[in-house]
């Protein structure tokens, strides 16, 4: 078989934006692609709604991939150990509870079980404003990351869905933005983004399910950002928490649109 470059060329451009004005309207938009991001991914894909996952980054996975310090492994503790056998991770136990499994296999398999469920995936694509109809939060408006990194002034388009999820980690990226722009408050009990605490494993794993919950109308939060949002701590390279907030949201929201 001869291979011609402008074939290929074609068939990137074709099936790319093929898939991506398919996404342009869907039922929820993730935007983060860290553990908790790429879990809510899954499950909400796995259940039949349209889903839609945006990273900024070259690469999947937020912070997993760097596991601890650099050290590429991850702990996940007992109560979220069955995510890890429905993701085929890995695993080992170091001390009684404690399972260590690799922060490279982790991410792969995360990222490769969502895509099969049927999340569409798009790294490379940062969210620089949500869209607001009367007090409801109803898709994202997008544009490509090296945009942002460039400072280019180039406008953005729109993506339509029925519900958001903010899974950006640290940084609340998606609440920050609603904080600024509505008139209202957010359903924190200060009605404003509370600002994560200094890092307790054991406090904030048992709390971020809690936190994970809805943040305004049609805006959810999951993982470290559940926890930003509500002022609860960080929890380091423990990631059963994260996995457990993923699952949680997705179903909250495929409670909700059923």
């Amino acid at each position: 078989m001869k291979l011609d470059e402008i074939t290929i060329s074609k068939g990137i451009i074709d099936i790319y934006f093929r898939d991506l004005k398919d996404s342009l309207e869907s039922d929820v938009i993730v935007v983060g692609g860290g553990p908790a991001g790429l879990t809510a991914a899954y499950y909400l894909a796995k259940a039949g709604k349209k889903t839609v996952l945006l990273e900024r980054a070259l690469k999947i996975g937020g912070g997993m991939p760097g596991g601890g310090i650099m050290f590429n492994k991850i702990v996940v503790q007992e109560s979220s150990r069955f995510i890890l056998d429905e993701f085929d991770i890995n695993y080992e136990e170091y001390e009684k509870g404690y399972y260590i499994a690799s922060s490279i296999e982790s991410t792969a398999q995360l990222t490769a079980k969502a895509a099969k469920a049927g999340a569409k995936i798009f790294n490379l694509i940062s969210v620089e404003d949500v869209m607001i109809r009367g007090d409801q939060i109803t898709g994202a408006v997008i544009n490509w990351t090296a945009v942002q990194m460039a400072n280019l002034h180039i406008d953005p388009i729109t993506m339509r869905s029925k519900y958001l999820i903010d899974a950006t980690g640290h940084d609340t990226e998606i609440v920050k933005i609603v904080e600024r722009k509505i008139e209202d408050r957010l359903f924190t009990p200060t009605g404003k983004i509370m600002g994560e605490k200094s890092m307790w494993a054991d406090n904030a794993e048992n709390i971020i399910e809690e936190h994970t919950k809805e943040v305004y109308n049609n805006l959810f939060v999951c993982g470290m950002a559940a926890n930003a949002a509500f002022g609860a701590p960080r929890m380091g390279p423990i990631f059963g928490g994260m996995l457990l907030s993923g699952k949680k949201v997705a179903e909250l929201i495929i409670e909700r649109d059923n």
